[in-house]
């Protein structure tokens, strides 16, 4: 089963909450964390894996071969990306354009294209305690993320529970992080800024049909908005995550609460296992709707 932490914005705690959640699940489950926010990783701060294994991420980009090319433009006119240009003499790649669909090779009427692999980051994996750890690094400049959440997704290991750490947002990295999971775990915060993105994020988490509930953190700082949309929408409010300043003290050191207090590991190992009974009460109801 593969659960997956979203946020329609930054800031709210979703690492946090899934770096506590993942340390208080340890000892409940054979675990698997996976940090897809490759843009910029830092699950690995808290959890501090030892890193055994390094693998480079690529995806397919055109290369012209200029003896069979006779620039008919057929390549640039079928890419929806602009990544190519045609001139009467020239071929102009912009490979940090390329989505690596493949349609320039399949379409170009001379065959005068084949793909070859363009780095553009790279997955690493570990262990940190009894959690196999996995994260991806999108080399500096690259404009595009999916691809190496996709690489780090493929990574999954089917005989355990898969924590995924989502980027925050709704863009495409989010879809292709969240994609394909059980269940999605909200974060957000008690503000109007917290409302309205995770009314965006709920909506996309619908057209996807993954189920989902919601964490309030921070809920003694701002209104009940939130708490009102969760009751209209029938979206569960699994936790509530008051301000606590030992809280702030060890994220602010790179440190899981739930390895501090007895009081926060308790509330954490609950948490995992109401995600687990949403869980299997999500799937029991899919197999009697098919």
């Amino acid at each position: 089963m593969i659960i997956s932490i979203a946020s329609g914005k930054g800031g709210t705690g979703k690492t946090t909450i899934a770096v506590n959640l993942a340390r208080a699940a340890e000892e409940q489950d054979n675990l698997q964390f996976i940090d897809a926010d490759v843009e910029e990783p830092n699950a690995h701060l808290f959890l501090k894996p030892v890193i055994d294994n390094k693998e480079a991420a690529t995806i397919p980009v055109p290369q012209i071969d200029e003896d069979k090319c006779n620039y008919c433009g057929t390549c640039a006119q079928i890419c929806a990306f602009n990544a190519l240009a045609v001139t009467s003499q020239a071929v102009l790649t912009f490979y940090e354009l390329c989505h690596g669909c493949g349609g320039c090779a399949y379409l170009c009427p001379e065959k005068a294209i084949q793909e070859v692999p363009r780095e553009i980051g790279f997955t690493e994996k570990g262990t940190a305690g009894n959690i196999s750890f996995l994260h991806g690094r999108l080399n500096t400049g690259e404009a595009m993320s999916p691809p190496l959440i996709e690489a780090a997704k493929e990574k999954a290991e089917s005989d355990k529970m898969v924590l995924i750490d989502a980027p925050p947002g709704t863009s495409c990295p989010v879809v292709a992080a969240v994609r394909e999971t059980n269940y999605c775990l909200l974060v957000t915060e008690p503000t109007p800024f917290g409302l309205h993105d995770l009314q965006l994020v709920v909506e996309l988490l619908k057209k996807l049909n993954i189920p989902c509930g919601v964490i309030i953190n921070r809920a003694d700082m701002g209104d009940d908005q939130v708490e009102s949309y969760c009751i209209q929408q029938n979206i569960p409010i699994l936790m509530h995550i008051p301000w606590d300043r030992n809280l702030a003290y060890y994220c602010g050191r790179g440190e899981a609460i739930v390895d501090h207090s007895p009081g926060w590991k308790k509330k954490f190992i609950h948490l995992w296992e109401e995600i687990k009974l949403k869980l299997n009460h999500h799937q029991a109801k899919a197999g009697d709707a098919g």
